[in-house]
């Protein structure tokens, strides 16, 4: 029964990244660019004008900051569905990037989840056990961008974050520090990958948790960007070890410059990680 589930899973994963991809048309001129066309020495191939980058739009947050004197401010709803335990629900999710350099912003956010713990958002990095509980948290920190695109050398940010309960079952603060890197290639497709580290406890007992991600970005016009992307959870230190695996894709349309709608949607690879997820959400900048 877990090997036809997991099967399944696997099925599903492969059925909807052919989707993806089947709905990429590019021209006869697009196909004959070289997608790894720029050398060490190259600067970094140019993006759309000014275009909003959101930490929502995958768990890979993006190597970007807000820029200077600008704020995004983003907003999203998870669903997931756990494999045991009450199924998850989470909101607002809020998270405001204020930039106060070229390179340097602060981050604000605050949330609410209700039934199993867990989370597929890229501004949070969780595993508990699968308890019903209501749990509301603030976010603040800091994320600084540590290099530009050269070459071979990738655009990269540094993330530092603080999460302090509100209201819910625990009472202590954690931490989570990652970093993130990736490249632009010639025709606007982007591999990004990200690694976390955070604390985590559970009762009286402190664990470890690790969050490695990587996604391919592909653009579809000049407003369309598809995904596909992997992600995982894993905990050392935990009496019930945490092994979260999930394979999804999405996409979001920029309304504007300033406004980016997005959606994703995942599947868990293994029989640990819980059957479906889905995230919607919206970035706005000012």
């Amino acid at each position: 029964m877990n090997l036809t589930r997991a099967t399944l899973r696997l099925r599903l994963m492969v059925v909807a990244t052919a989707i993806v991809l089947a709905t990429l048309r590019p021209s006869p001129a697009e196909a004959q660019m070289e997608v790894l066309r720029f050398r060490p020495g190259e600067a970094e191939p140019a993006a759309a004008e000014d275009e909003l980058e959101t930490d929502r739009d995958t768990f890979t947050f993006a190597p970007t900051t807000a820029g200077a004197g600008r704020t995004i401010t983003e907003l999203s709803y998870s669903f997931i569905d756990n494999s045991s335990g009450p199924e998850t629900h989470s909101a607002p999710e809020l998270l405001v990037r204020r930039g106060i350099g070229a390179r340097l912003e602060l981050r604000f956010g605050f949330n609410y989840e209700a039934g199993g713990a867990g989370t597929v958002s890229g501004t949070d990095v969780g595993g508990e056990d699968l308890l019903p509980e209501y749990e509301s948290r603030m976010l603040y920190g800091a994320k600084l961008e540590t290099s530009d695109q050269s070459g071979w050398v990738p655009m990269s940010a540094l993330i530092v974050q603080g999460f302090t309960p509100l209201y819910g079952p625990s009472h202590r603060s954690t931490l989570m520090i990652g970093e993130a890197w990736g490249w632009r290639f010639a025709n606007g497709w982007e591999w990004r990958t990200a690694m976390r580290y955070g604390t985590g406890w559970e009762k009286e007992d402190f664990f470890n948790q690790w969050a490695p991600s990587t996604t391919l970005k592909i653009p579809l016009g000049e407003r369309w960007e598809t995904h596909l992307e992997y992600f995982g959870i894993m905990s050392s230190g935990k009496e019930k070890a945490i092994n979260d695996q999930y394979g999804s894709c999405g996409g979001h349309v920029l309304l504007s410059n300033d406004m980016e709608l997005g959606l994703r949607v995942g599947w868990g690879l293994n029989d640990t990680t819980p059957n479906f997820f889905a995230n919607g959400g919206i970035g706005y900048r000012y």
